[in-house]
């Protein structure tokens, strides 16, 4: 697969998807939304991944919107391209990632701003380098975190915090992002591809139909009542058993009754190794 400001990368059914665009510290264009949007929809068929880990070329995770392409030279000059990359930028970032059927992991190695707070928002699991910097500077070219990223702040982050770095444009590091919760952890830039990958590898090994029932189930949960989410889940729970034709009954928890493994301390995988 070869696409003009993506790189992919597949080993052990993880594809690393790399935001290519280095020398502009991996802002996104119109044409970097575009290529995005059809790598998503590559690898979601694509029996060889089962992960998807994204990241940046060089020192950068994602600087976020390209200011020039994407503001300056069409957002007056041409407003109906303007929509389109629009919706294309918010789709991806927002419904695609969150409803994605195969796990997925930001790895961020360096400067986030703007925008790129979505993509974290839109990943399952975000990891970044204790390093990293993390901004909203919108603010400081008389903006505000606008688009998908407004949403993302709410979701993701307590009002002080949120507001806090919206109003002031000042910058934090992976320390502090995950002190707020944002990320799962940060660990030393040296370490982060090895913390990442070892991650993305134990999540692999887990049943492709359960891993996407626990997305499912958590996602749609939020929008639900109790007694809906009661309901959707029993019936997720049956989808499931059909799916692996009876795996997670007969097969995991019969393996259980028989004393072959603990769930409590290990997966049911480790009986295939």
């Amino acid at each position: 697969m070869k696409y003009e400001t993506i790189k992919v990368e597949v080993t052990d059914k993880i594809a690393k998807v790399i935001l290519n665009r280095p020398n502009k510290k991996n802002a996104m264009s119109p044409q970097l939304h575009q290529d995005v949007t059809q790598v998503l929809e590559d690898l979601r068929y694509d029996d060889k991944v089962q992960v998807l880990v994204i990241t940046g070329a060089g020192g950068a995770f994602c600087a976020g919107m390209d200011l020039k392409e994407f503001f300056h030279d069409m957002k007056i000059s041409n407003p109906a391209e303007y929509d389109r990359v629009f919706r294309m930028a918010a789709e991806w970032r927002g419904r695609t990632l969150r409803y994605y059927p195969k796990p997925t992991i930001s790895m961020i190695n360096g400067f986030c701003f703007g925008g790129a707070f979505s993509i974290v928002e839109g990943t399952d699991i975000a990891i970044a380098a204790d390093e990293a910097t993390f901004g909203l500077s919108e603010i400081n070219f008389r903006m505000f975190p606008g688009g998908a990223v407004s949403k993302s702040l709410a979701n993701m982050l307590h009002s002080r915090d949120a507001l806090f770095y919206a109003m002031t444009g000042r910058t934090f590091d992976g320390k502090e992002a995950a002190a707020m919760r944002f990320v799962n952890m940060s660990v030393p830039l040296a370490r982060l591809e090895e913390e990442t990958m070892n991650l993305a590898r134990e999540i692999a090994s887990k049943d492709p139909v359960a891993l996407r029932a626990c997305k499912d189930g958590y996602r749609f949960g939020l929008e639900m009542s109790w007694e809906a989410s009661i309901s959707y889940t029993a019936a997720k729970e049956n989808e499931v058993l059909l799916a692996q034709k009876g795996g997670w009954v007969e097969g995991a928890i019969g393996d259980f009754v028989q004393g072959k493994y603990k769930p409590g301390l290990q997966g049911h995988e480790v009986l295939k190794t």
